[in-house]
């Protein structure tokens, strides 16, 4: 699979991974996106992207989905952090899709 973003193109793994995770970009998360079935990214939306990357560069790691809660919550306040938001948005969750988008490794037992 690929993604052209800026006349370049992106080499994506079969289910829509980036390849090489230095390649990623906000134009890149944008066609990720739509290829998730997300047409437009919002404002919330980049909020959760951010911070999965802000976590992947501190700990070396994806968050797990309750340690991630638990972020949101800190930061963004607990209507904004329980899964069902997450999923409102990401509609295959933070794992699958939030990830995928930030331009995160897959994680171990994701498809």
């Amino acid at each position: 699979m690929q993604a052209q973003v800026d006349g370049k193109v992106i080499e994506l793994s079969e289910a829509g991974w980036l390849n090489n995770l230095d390649e990623w970009s906000k134009d890149l998360a944008v066609e990720i996106a739509k290829n998730e079935r997300i047409p437009d990214l919002t404002e919330e939306h980049w909020d959760i992207i951010n911070l999965a990357r802000e976590y992947f560069q501190d700990n070396g790691a994806v968050a797990e989905p309750r340690n991630f809660s638990k972020l949101m919550k800190k930061k963004y306040g607990k209507d904004r952090s329980d899964q069902k938001y997450i999923y409102k948005l990401f509609p295959t969750g933070l794992i699958k899709c939030a990830n995928k988008v930030a331009g995160l490794p897959r994680p171990k037992g994701c498809s």
